[in-house]
């Protein structure tokens, strides 16, 4: 290979006529699941499948057109595996809707809202991949982003706008729309958490006392991991909110060990969140019952609070099995909140334990293509910030599946793209955004090299390498 060859390197395919293909496959999951719905629950074709069908391809083929047009080397995963898991969370909302009308409960239209904020949130994709045509330039709004975050995390606790939603701090009602301020801030904690490890990473490399075997971070070195420690238990005493707080503390100390690659920095890490875990158990009352209700759930049964959700959301699992009930052969309704924090055991009861480990894979792609971009990126910046991006959804899906299924405590998270909720949809369309910009600045070829012979050498011709 000649030296220029070898200075442009492996150059990526666009690929987008494979995006192209799996945006078709999941248009076929979101409105095949729509159409099973009705079939299922009311035994006819949704009278409104083309009008729903055409605005979903309508949002997904805008969503394509733009890649292709202002990110044409952005992964074409990414995309698909979100309007699938998207379009799927939508069929799953209308068959709660259906439900809840038949039995005469309060009249609901979570699927039709949650259309609507899927718009808002493709929109608002389609204006951050036009309007930032380079990530590196986050990284001049380090501070002000994570100033921005914690005013985000502070709103809550105005007493204007502030609005406790059961029992959690974490809501503000601003024209009478309610809007959680943390899911934006996680945002903008991500970009902040990436330009100060940046400019910081090599002191906090610096190891300092050796203990078994592991260099611990030196001394003067603890203040963040102190600060992101005092942060996360201020939102767990204050917010009453005990899974964003486990989701900001995991999140700074995986961008940390990335960062330095320095083993002594988990060590750390899992000394405080034990200390603060003991210390929850025991000073905060809420964390204290979602202990117990993990631990010996069919106890606190008929307790109030109590463990009814997380049992009935249990045996709907096990009632759905392998392949499940069916849609509308369950019944998700016996579970307060199946459309938000437990919409996994709907999927569970009435399409098995199969539809769950597919949804899971689904996440676990995402999180995988997410750390393929840290690994090709050019820039430091570039990396964490993919890497932070990844960990936002790894961290959630684990929270929230691991509670669903008893493998953890019970959090107040919501899967993304699948549970109900404006908040956290939309600024999840922005996360995709931003990894598939890393991703079309890391997969773009770099600019050509041609040597040129220097007409103002001495006796010898002498090459230089000139960008053109």
């Amino acid at each position: 290979m000649s030296q220029t060859g070898s200075l442009m390197g492996f150059v990526h395919r666009r690929r987008r006529g494979a995006e192209l293909f799996l945006l078709v496959l999941a248009l076929m999951v979101g409105i095949g699941a729509y159409a099973a719905v009705g079939l299922g629950v009311e035994g006819v074709v949704p009278a409104d499948l083309v009008g729903y069908g055409g605005w979903l391809t309508a949002l997904i083929v805008a969503a394509h057109v733009t890649v292709r047009l202002v990110a044409p080397y952005a992964d074409p995963v990414l995309l698909p595996l979100v309007a699938a898991l998207n379009g799927l969370g939508l069929a799953v909302l209308r068959r709660l809707d259906l439900t809840y009308e038949a039995k005469g409960f309060d009249q609901h239209t979570f699927a039709r809202q949650q259309l609507t904020w899927m718009t808002l949130g493709v929109l608002l994709f389609i204006g951050a991949l036009f309007l930032l045509r380079d990530h590196r330039s986050l990284q001049r709004f380090t501070y002000t982003s994570g100033l921005a975050g914690i005013v985000l995390l502070l709103l809550p606790f105005l007493p204007v706008i502030g609005t406790p939603i059961n029992g959690a701090n974490i809501w503000i009602r601003v024209a009478g729309f309610s809007f959680q301020p943390g899911e934006v801030a996680k945002v903008l904690l991500v970009v902040a958490f990436s330009g100060y490890l940046v400019l910081h990473r090599d002191a906090l490399a610096l190891a300092g006392r050796r203990v078994v075997f592991v260099d611990l971070p030196r001394g003067r070195d603890l203040g963040p991991i102190l600060a992101m420690f005092g942060v996360s238990m201020m939102i767990l005493v204050a917010q009453n909110d005990l899974g964003s707080s486990l989701l900001f503390f995991g999140l700074f100390l995986v961008m940390l060990y990335v960062a330095t690659e320095r083993p002594g920095w988990l060590v750390v890490g899992a000394v405080l969140f034990a200390a603060g875990a003991f210390a929850a158990y025991t000073f905060v009352g809420n964390v204290q019952n979602r202990f117990n209700f993990w631990l010996r759930p069919m106890d606190y049964y008929d307790a109030s609070p109590g463990s009814g959700q997380l049992v009935e959301a249990m045996f709907g699992m096990g009632w759905g099995g392998l392949i499940g009930r069916g849609f509308g052969n369950g019944l998700p309704e016996r579970v307060p909140f199946a459309y938000s924090d437990f919409i996994v055991s709907t999927i569970g009861e009435e399409l098995g334990l199969t539809a769950v480990m597919a949804i899971i894979l689904c996440y676990g792609l995402i999180v995988e293509r997410a750390l393929r971009i840290a690994l090709i990126s050019r820039d430091g910046f570039g990396k964490l910030l993919a890497v932070g991006l990844g960990a936002i959804f790894a961290l959630q899906v684990f929270v929230v599946i691991g509670g669903v299924t008893g493998l953890i405590p019970l959090t107040g998270l919501t899967t993304p793209f699948l549970s109900y909720g404006g908040s956290s949809l939309v600024a999840n369309w922005v996360v995709v955004a931003l990894l598939l910009r890393v991703s079309d600045q890391a997969r773009r070829p770099a600019p050509r090299l041609e040597p040129v012979d220097d007409s103002s050498a001495d006796s010898e011709s002498t090459q230089v390498v000139k960008l053109r």
